[in-house]
């Protein structure tokens, strides 16, 4: 199983690994390789000063010949993606003037004047317009007995645990604010949870398509990564996830059974309890993303921690409210939460007392927060749904029931062809192999409904061109045999 490339050196298999089938790529190999290197730095896969294996190792690892791979090499130099130096091999870059984004394309080259980008690599959305800068207001108000203290709070404020540990208990989970750990976001919440528990190689169960943070989070905590791959229909392949748990003595599941990223799923509360039992009997920790529950388009389910007390659940008002609010939360035993805190300590010591006092006065309207988005958020998915449906009949996909995203099935494995020929075309996309483990996924893609409906019309209306160029290469039709 390849991994993520380390800061030093990724080996010709694991590149390998990450990479698509060269060969089905439009254009000479040599340049097809180039543009799938390429796609990996982009998308954060492959980080800058990454040395990459020799020519005649990734040569090897690819069935390719030498020649190829130097030829990409060097195309990969031309274009400002490889750097050179004497004695110590090649090491990747970018080229000068690429922007760093927070989104899941990790680097964005400058576009040239002019050129009308539709941006639909990241599943997020602005700040409500009013919202924020009124409760910002209100908050800062408050602040003045906090100035008194020394402003660290590792496990958190309290006002805002009891407001965490309130809305659980609204939705049917008892729970206490010393439940609660206050955190800079879910996956901070995760990557917590990983430095404790995790064990260098200790298995980590997830979902095939999952969150890619949450893949990367485990690889960097040094996890071994156990994909099951989701139902065909959305949910989990129920026997195959508890025959996994059973066979891997895994140390933790992370499971997004809400409205799952990126195919926006959500899993009966009949399957959650029967994996829950599976769990149990392994001594397999289940960690339950929730970052997606309040974005449900119609009747959710029973919190998963109702149905078992010892499942971890991570959430955040990143989704519903705002990504740059920075707020997130676990909700654990008590136990657990002071260890989390402890070990905290050493990393940041706590989050910003003033974002913490606005997400408290936020959790008091989070409802009508969340009914606002989800009455701007189903016609946007059916505006991208209806324009999927008339340009591009032969892509297939799910009606997501919740969550910022469609979860498309391509022909064939064309997807980072697809995507590097979207971005020429103004589309900027993350192919599904980002969503996976070893380069697998080639045959789907991401589709955010985060934005107006005109602009998602728009991205479907040049994609399709993009794939009527791929399809008349001849490649949408050949039939490769890509997960």
């Amino acid at each position: 199983m390849g991994v993520m490339a380390a800061l030093s050196r990724i080996g010709g298999r694991a590149l390998a690994d990450l990479l698509p089938d060269v060969r089905s790529m439009p254009g000479p190999v040599y340049t097809a390789l180039a543009r799938a290197v390429t796609s990996l730095v982009l998308d954060g896969r492959v980080v800058t000063e990454t040395r990459l294996p020799s020519e005649r190792e990734l040569a090897t690892a690819l069935g390719l010949s030498r020649a190829t791979v130097t030829a990409a090499y060097d195309q990969l130099r031309t274009d400002g993606f490889l750097a050179s130096r004497t004695g110590s091999g090649s090491f990747v870059t970018v080229p000068a003037g690429a922007e760093p984004r927070h989104s899941l394309a990790r680097w964005r080259l400058r576009a040239d004047d002019g050129v009308d980008i539709i941006d639909l690599s990241c599943g997020a959305l602005p700040a409500p317009p009013e919202l924020l800068p009124e409760t910002v207001a209100t908050a800062g108000r408050r602040l003045a007995p906090y100035l008194l203290g020394d402003g660290y709070e590792p496990a958190g404020l309290a006002v805002l645990r009891e407001a965490v540990a309130a809305r659980f208990t609204a939705r049917g989970v008892a729970t206490r604010p010393d439940q609660i750990l206050i955190t800079n976001g879910s996956l901070h919440g995760l990557d917590l949870l990983l430095r404790l528990l995790l064990g260098p190689g200790d298995r980590v169960i997830t979902e095939l398509p999952s969150y890619p943070g949450a893949l990367d989070a485990v690889r960097a905590n040094g996890g071994r990564l156990v994909p099951v791959p989701m139902a065909p229909e959305g949910g989990w392949q129920l026997e195959q996830l508890q025959a996994t748990l059973r066979q891997t003595a895994a140390r933790l599941a992370y499971l997004t059974p809400d409205f799952h990223n990126p195919t926006g799923a959500l899993v009966p509360a009949a399957d959650r309890r029967e994996v829950l039992r599976t769990a149990r009997q392994t001594g397999t920790t289940v960690v339950v993303d929730e970052s997606f529950v309040e974005l449900g388009f119609g009747a959710g389910e029973r919190a998963t921690a109702e149905l078992d007390p010892t499942v971890v659940t991570i959430g955040s008002l990143s989704k519903p409210v705002w990504g740059g609010l920075r707020i997130g939360w676990l909700r654990a035993s008590t136990d657990l939460v002071h260890r989390l805190a402890a070990l905290r300590t050493s990393i940041d010591m706590g989050g910003a007392v003033l974002d913490q006092l606005v997400a408290a006065l936020l959790f008091e309207r989070v409802d009508e927060i969340a009914a606002a988005r989800i009455a701007q958020l189903v016609p946007q998915r059916d505006a991208l749904a209806e324009a999927l449906a008339a340009e591009l009949p032969e892509w297939r996909f799910g009606v997501p029931q919740g969550g910022l995203s469609l979860w498309a099935e391509l022909p064939a494995p064309l997807s980072t062809p697809l995507c590097m020929l979207a971005a020429q075309a103004g589309v900027v996309l993350v192919p599904g192999s980002r969503f996976g483990v070893d380069g697998t996924l080639e045959r789907f893609l991401r589709l955010p409904f985060a934005l107006p409906a005109d602009r998602l019309v728009e991205a479907v209306h040049r994609l399709a061109g993009v794939w009527r160029q791929l399809d008349g290469s001849g490649l949408a039709s050949r039939q490769l045999v890509v997960a």
